[in-house]
């Protein structure tokens, strides 16, 4: 294994767990200000990373990589530049939420190409064992980010 894919992998899977983190706690109605910054720096770096493999086209791993770019630099202005004000707040939610969506949709293309058992599976990745694992992931995530959108995506009014 290559330094580069090493650094790559090792910072999806620091982006993938602390974006976790991340869910968990917008659910619960917090910001983890320490665990949102390695969420977002990690999944950007894995996203620039993913950039210096060799191509000689455009492939589907570009451009979830330019769309998951997108979604950051969204959710990073949401939060750093206009602090999570109205609407900003929802947007951060669902933005940050679009990138680990990536992050982990990448992660189930991975596993299907690099682990035996699920390559005899889905060898091509459009056979149904990938499809629904991939129809999962969207499922469970679009049902989270709903979930810590109306759990974080409303500021608390306090009355004292």
């Amino acid at each position: 294994m290559s330094t580069l894919t090493l650094v790559h992998v090792i910072l999806s899977l620091l982006g993938i767990f602390s974006g976790l983190v991340v869910l968990f706690a917008l659910l619960t109605g917090k910001l983890l200000a320490r665990w949102n910054a390695l969420f977002l720096v990690t999944t950007v770096a894995t996203n620039v990373t993913g950039f210096f493999f060799p191509f000689h086209k455009v492939t589907p791993g570009i451009v979830v990589g330019v769309l998951s770019l997108i979604a950051l630099a969204i959710a990073i202005a949401a939060l750093n530049v206009f602090h999570l004000a109205g609407g900003w707040r929802k947007t951060f939610v669902i933005t940050a939420m679009i990138a680990l969506y990536f992050n982990v949709f990448v992660l189930i293309v991975q596993l299907f190409e690099k682990v035996p058992g699920l390559r005899a599976l889905a060898p091509t990745q459009s056979e149904p064992p990938f499809k629904i694992a991939q129809a999962c992931n969207l499922a469970v995530f679009g049902i989270l980010t709903v979930m810590a959108t109306m759990r974080f995506g409303r500021p608390r009014i306090r009355l004292d």
